[in-house]
């Protein structure tokens, strides 16, 4: 599943509460089907550490690190790269 980002962020992704709606309604049902998740930042030219830790935080204290197999980060920048990064490794670390 393709769950393009711009459409419901704007260009600079920041609302927690987006986040939240995005991570419930869209990522973790296609995850409980098995399904391999991209979140695609076309478009987006920056986002906040709270947006990307709303987006994706409990997923990765639910589902450990293997929930890296199945999710997917497609037309990130490098400001968003690295926020995403940031995230990730601190996600990681506090559920070991």
């Amino acid at each position: 599943m393709i769950i393009r980002l711009l459409s419901k962020t704007g260009s600079f992704a920041e609302k927690k509460d987006v986040a939240e709606e995005i991570r419930i309604k869209e990522i973790i049902p296609a995850l409980s089907l098995g399904e391999v998740v991209i979140l695609d930042f076309e478009g987006i030219t920056g986002t906040t550490q709270s947006f990307v830790h709303s987006l994706i935080s409990d997923i990765i204290r639910q589902l450990g690190g293997e929930v890296f197999d199945r999710i997917e980060f497609k037309n990130c920048v490098p400001a968003i790269q690295k926020i995403i990064v940031i995230v990730t490794d601190y996600m990681q670390e506090s559920t070991l």
